[in-house]
């Protein structure tokens, strides 16, 4: 098949047309090499859903420890937390922590 009988098919009249050639090399240009291309939409879409994931669970956590302190307004529960976040106590008096196996394998994966 020669040069001749490739430029006589429709297709190849079709793709060398120079509207055709300029559009192809346009949405070529602007899909992939441009600084607004879809590739870096997509990047920069892919990091807003972390960003927007990690505000959720910082707003999540807010609310908890807001919870938490509204509870530390009263004597009892701070001295609950005190005891159990701290391991505080009283004076003449003594603390025994005990830990068994299963729990010391939890607290070393969520580490």
């Amino acid at each position: 098949m020669g040069f001749k009988e490739l430029r006589e098919k429709r297709w190849f009249k079709i793709i060398s047309n120079k509207y055709v050639l300029i559009i192809l090399v346009f949405g070529v240009w602007m899909f992939f090499l441009d600084s607004n291309s879809w590739l870096v939409h997509r990047e920069l879409d892919e990091e807003l859903d972390a960003l927007n994931n990690n505000k959720a669970y910082y707003q999540k956590e807010i609310n908890k420890d807001k919870a938490i302190i509204e509870g530390l307004n009263d004597s009892d529960e701070l001295e609950k937390f005190a005891r159990e976040e701290y391991f505080m106590k009283r004076e003449g008096e003594e603390i025994f922590i005990i830990e068994y196996e299963d729990s010391l394998k939890k607290n070393e994966e969520n580490e």
